[in-house]
């Protein structure tokens, strides 16, 4: 006869984990923050919620780490990086078509049902919890700017942008017009509205005759 085997620990801890993320995402999906609940994401991932407490301090981080733990997946099976929000920025020599693609990846990622609630969800509760704010930048937020910064400095290398043109604020030209639309949801959030974001924005960016 075979010895028996002792439970491995670690890996049914690894599936509850993402039996909790899982269940997370889900439940603000389909019936919104506020009224997902710990009891609620403990019932759903079939654990108990003292396991959910003893790892988390708060729904709002079981959404934190629910949402970096899906955006990490979707990067590994897609290559290479990933954000709510984060896309490798090309460099093809032609700064508009590039700044097209990735603006316009991020309204399909805005308007994606899976990635739309949790993200909405940190963004509100970021605003009046200054810590997952601070997570919030760090983690997801930073790592896009940065993509922004690298290509627009690029951009500057080859002439195609003015050299006094500071690329973190250059880069607010971009991301934030998307943001506030997508917020406020006042008007649609497309791929034509992308390119003209990028028209406007280089208008301003590129030298002057």
């Amino acid at each position: 006869m075979s010895p028996h085997k002792a439970p491995d620990a670690g890996r049914r801890s690894d599936r509850s984990r993402r039996a909790i993320h899982d269940a997370a995402l889900a439940l603000v999906g389909e019936t919104g923050y506020a009224r997902t609940t710990i009891e609620g994401i403990a019932a759903r991932a079939g654990v108990g919620k003292q396991t959910i407490y003893r790892w988390w301090p708060s729904k709002a981080a079981v959404l934190m780490e629910a949402f970096l733990d899906m955006t990490a997946r979707q990067a590994a099976e897609a290559g290479g990086p990933g954000e709510a929000g984060e896309h490798g920025i090309p460099d093809t020599g032609d700064l508009a078509a590039d700044l097209r693609t990735v603006l316009r990846a991020t309204v399909d990622e805005l308007n994606d049902p899976a990635t739309e609630a949790p993200t909405r969800a940190l963004t509100a509760e970021g605003v009046v919890d200054p810590v997952l704010g601070a997570q919030f930048v760090e983690n997801l937020l930073e790592p896009q700017l940065r993509l922004y910064v690298t290509r627009l400095r690029s951009a500057q290398e080859a002439g195609d942008v003015r050299a006094d043109v500071d690329p973190r604020v250059a880069l607010e030209l971009l991301v934030a017009p998307l943001t506030h639309r997508w917020l406020l949801r006042t008007l649609p959030l497309t791929h034509e509205y992308a390119d003209a974001v990028v028209d406007h924005a280089l208008r301003g960016l590129t030298p002057r005759a």
